[in-house]
């Protein structure tokens, strides 16, 4: 069944029609206007209780679609919401620094602070670059991360010497010890450093991560989530690379366009980067020390069959909540057969033209900002029939990880 997807606004979205999100939106909607001053930053396609699905033909959520009919939708007599969500980003300033916590930590954290977690699930996620995308993600290296320190006096003179000979003796937790050393510091130390590593670019004067360092600064001053480039990986993703991030990775997504699935939550624990209420307290218990090299984050999709679906690549996070397959056929391609978990599943359409044929109702069209909800009763595999439209088709697919292989 067609869906038509919930629209956020959120401040750091790209503007007007220049928004991959307002492009899809419109081309979903029969009745959205795009504003060309407005941001549009995500697009949800799912049940979550903060921004619903609806049914195109009449505008049932899709949340009391399942309600109505728990069965025939995700194969289950009582009635529950879908374990995934699906979102589209498009990201014209940095998001905050943050991490998610995990189940166990989401409910306690929903429990005493519910008006900020507003759910008691975790929210492991994965990100699927469509455009050039850039995103910071788990600590650097060990010696990366003393190089950067050491080589700014801005950072050393914020940070301490003592922090930095931690660094020299190679100490097991100089790294925890100096991210936190910085997220407690004085706002008045931070505008100092950040303020001082501005005019030192400003003058010509070389300074590391200097392009990056200049656009969070211009969006955010001094906030102390701008020094976090120094600690983060920074990682330029290009179309079709994906990173997955589990419970307490900390990371901020920065620019580009993003096909984004998650466990169904939206629980964050923000740092820095945002105006939004900073719990760095929180963040600095749960976050993950793990230190890593950039390429390291890059999560790998499988080829599940290959003599099926040879077109579909899936990945695969090590959680039970969600999957995602990319599904890109080759423009020769008329036929294929898609897979439909026992719970349903959502298809999103970013290129191509084609439909969906039903035994006993009209085929849906598919074509740029179609989603369509693949319930229980359609069964375990659905026919795809594709157009000669010279152009590969292209779609992606959210379902709950059911399948054996989690081991990436």
């Amino acid at each position: 069944m067609e869906i038509v997807g919930n629209v956020k606004n959120y401040d750091w979205g790209k503007i007007g029609e220049q928004s991959y999100v307002a492009q899809l939106a419109k081309a979903n909607s029969d009745t959205l206007e795009i504003k060309d001053d407005c941001p549009y930053a995500e697009l949800w396609m799912g049940d979550h209780v903060n921004g619903p699905a609806t049914l195109k033909r009449d505008g049932t959520t899709l949340q009391q679609a399942i309600q109505n009919d728990p069965v025939g939708m995700i194969g289950k007599e009582t009635a529950s919401q879908l374990p995934f969500l699906l979102k589209v980003l498009s990201i014209r300033k940095a998001l905050s620094v943050q991490v998610h916590p995990d189940k166990v930590e989401a409910e306690k954290l929903h429990e005493k602070f519910p008006d900020v977690y507003k759910d008691p699930n975790h929210k492991p996620e994965l990100a699927i670059a469509l455009t050039e995308f850039q995103a910071l993600c788990g600590f650097r290296q060990y010696d990366a991360t003393a190089e950067l320190l050491n080589a700014s006096r801005e950072l050393r003179v914020l940070l301490g010497e003592d922090v930095l000979q931690k660094f020299a003796a190679k100490e097991e937790d100089a790294v925890k010890v100096a991210y936190e050393r910085l997220m407690h510091s004085d706002q008045s130390a931070i505008e100092r450093c950040i303020n001082s590593i501005a005019e030192r670019i400003r003058t010509g004067e070389p300074a590391l991560l200097d392009k990056l360092f200049q656009r969070l600064y211009d969006d955010f001053g001094a906030d102390v989530g701008v020094l976090s480039i120094y600690f983060l990986n920074y990682l330029r993703l290009k179309p079709g690379q994906a990173i997955y991030l589990a419970a307490n990775v900390p990371h901020a997504y920065l620019d580009g366009d993003c096909v984004e699935c998650m466990a169904c939550s939206d629980n964050v624990v923000r740092a820095g980067l945002t105006p939004k209420f900073k719990d760095v307290d929180t963040l600095l218990r749960l976050v993950s020390y793990r230190c890593a090299p950039a390429n390291s984050m890059i999560f790998q999709p499988k080829l599940l069959q290959p003599t099926v679906q040879p077109h579909t690549k899936t990945f695969l996070p090590p959680v039970k909540d969600f999957a995602v397959s990319e599904i890109r056929l080759p423009a020769p391609v008329r036929e294929y057969t898609l897979s439909n978990p026992a719970n349903g599943s959502v298809l999103l359409v970013l290129g191509g033209k084609g439909r969906l044929p039903l035994d006993q109702d009209e085929p849906i069209e598919l074509g740029f900002g179609k989603i369509c909800f693949l319930p229980s009763k359609l069964g375990r595999t659905v026919k795809l029939e594709v157009d000669a439209t010279g152009e590969e088709f292209l779609a992606f697919q959210a379902m709950s990880n059911d399948f054996e292989a989690t081991d990436n």
